[in-house]
C-alpha cells in the first residue's frame, strides 16, 4: 500500500494554488477493490447541504470513493459521536460538517467537536485562509495558516462548579502536546515552503501555562528547524496585527482557544466562513472539515449556504488519498466558478443558491478535458 505521507500540493490552474494538506504522521486509510471507504459526518446548521453538495460533485466525477454516513439523530447525540468514533476508527479519513453544541450537550459534557477530537487524539487543526479570486475584500492577497492544538488547553473540558456560583475551569497546558503541535507546524511550513513560524500567547498574564507553550514553540524552532524563522506574538496584538497587516504572518500556532479566535478573523479577512477549507490530523486519524467552525443554524435548510469551504476541504481530502488529479480538477473548478460571478451565493455578493453553486461546479468539471 502506498504512503501518503508526502501527498502533492495540489495545483490550481486558475491563476492561483490552493496548498494541500498532509501530517507528517502516518495515516493509512481502508480501500477495498481499489476504492476508498470514508467516513461523512454532515453534522449540524448547513452541514447535509454542504456535503451533498460534495457527494454530488463526487459522483459527477465517478470518484472511487464509498461514504460511511453517520447522522446526527438529535436523540441521543452522545451516542452519535460514539458511532462517529467507531466509523473513523474502521475508515482512518472522515469528511465533517461541524457539530453545534446546544444546552443539553453542555450538561451531558461539552462540545462534540471537542469530544470526537480528544477520542481520537485528532490534535493538530489547520485552517487556510487565502483569498480568492471573484471576492471583494479589503485587502487582497491575503495568504495565512492557523495551526491550533485542538485537544488541550481552554477545551480541555474539564470544568465543575465547586460550590454554587463558583465555577473552575481548567486550562491545560502540558509540554508534549506542545511539542508535538509545534514540530507539526514547523513540518508544515517546510514541507509548503513557508518561511515562518510565530507561536500565538498570553504569557505575559498566563506565565506559567501560555509561557510553556510560547517557550516551547520557540526552542522547537530554534532548535530543530533553523532554516525556517520563529517568533512569537501575545494573542490581543496576534488579532490586531492580523486585521491591519496579515501579510506580515506565516504560520501562526496557538492554543485551541486563539486560534478559533484567530480563524474568525482570518474568515472575516477572505470573505467569510463558507471559503475556508481546513483538516484535522492525528498520528492515526485525518478528519477534513471546514476551517471556520460555524454551523449555520440560521439558515439551515433553505439552500443558500456556500458549500466552497466544505468542497475545498474534501479536495484536500483526495490529495491526501492520493487523488491528486481529482483534487486538482475540483479546486479549480471551484476557484473559477467564483471568479466568474454568475452562480455565486449570496455571502460573498451573488444570488446563487446551494444547489445551483454546485451545478455549475459540476458543469465546469464537465468542460475539462
Amino acid at each position: 500500500m502506498m504512503s501518503y505521507r508526502n501527498s502533492m500540493v495540489a495545483k490550481s490552474a486558475a491563476k492561483r494554488t490552493f496548498a494541500s494538506i498532509a501530517t507528517t504522521e502516518k495515516v493509512l486509510p481502508k480501500k477495498y477493490g481499489g476504492r476508498f471507504v470514508v467516513t461523512l459526518i454532515p453534522g449540524d446548521g448547513v452541514g447535509k447541504e454542504i456535503t451533498d453538495s460534495v457527494v454530488s460533485i463526487f459522483e459527477a466525477e465517478n470518484l472511487p470513493i464509498d461514504w460511511d454516513r453517520v447522522d446526527i439523530s438529535g436523540v441521543d447525540r452522545k451516542e452519535d459521536v460514539k458511532a462517529a468514533v467507531d466509523s473513523l476508527k474502521r475508515n482512518k479519513i472522515g469528511l465533517k460538517g461541524i457539530w453545534h453544541t446546544n444546552a443539553a450537550d453542555q450538561a451531558g459534557g461539552g462540545s462534540l467537536n471537542v469530544a470526537l477530537r480528544k477520542e481520537l487524539d485528532i490534535y493538530a487543526n489547520v485552517a487556510l485562509f487565502k483569498s480568492i479570486e471573484g471576492v471583494k475584500t479589503r485587502i487582497p492577497n491575503v495568504d495565512l495558516v492557523v495551526i491550533r492544538e485542538n485537544t488541550e488547553g481552554e477545551y480541555s473540558g474539564l470544568e465543575h462548579e465547586s460550590v454554587p456560583g463558583v465555577v473552575e475551569s481548567l486550562k491545560i497546558m502540558t509540554k508534549a502536546k506542545t511539542e508535538r503541535i509545534a514540530r507539526f507546524a514547523f513540518d508544515f511550513a517546510k514541507k509548503y515552503n513557508r518561511k515562518a513560524v510565530t507561536a500565538v500567547h498570553k504569557a505575559n498574564i498566563m506565565k506559567l501555562g501560555d509561557g510553556l507553550f510560547r517557550n516551547t514553540v520557540t526552542r522547537i524552532g530554534e532548535g530543530e528547524y533553523p532554516d525556517v524563522k520563529v517568533d512569537s506574538i501575545i494573542v490581543d496584538n496576534a488579532s490586531m496585527q492580523t486585521v491591519a497587516k496579515p501579510h506580515q504572518f506565516d504560520v501562526l500556532v496557538t492554543p485551541s482557544m486563539y486560534g478559533t479566535i484567530l480563524g474568525n478573523i482570518g474568515a472575516a479577512l477572505i470573505g467569510g466562513p463558507g471559503l475556508v477549507a481546513g483538516a484535522n490530523f492525528g498520528r492515526e486519524y485525518a478528519v477534513f472539515e471546514p476551517g471556520s467552525r460555524h454551523v449555520g443554524l440560521d439558515i439551515k435548510g433553505q439552500n443558500i449556504a456556500n458549500p466552497t469551504a466544505m468542497i475545498l476541504s474534501a479536495a484536500l481530502m483526495l490529495n491526501h488519498l492520493g487523488l491528486e488529479t481529482s483534487s486538482a480538477r475540483i479546486s479549480k473548478a471551484v476557484h473559477e466558478v467564483i471568479a466568474e460571478g454568475k452562480s455565486t451565493t449570496k455571502d460573498i455578493g451573488g444570488s446563487s443558491s446551494t444547489t445551483d453553486f454546485t451545478k455549475a461546479v459540476i458543469e465546469k468539471l464537465s468542460s475539462y478535458k
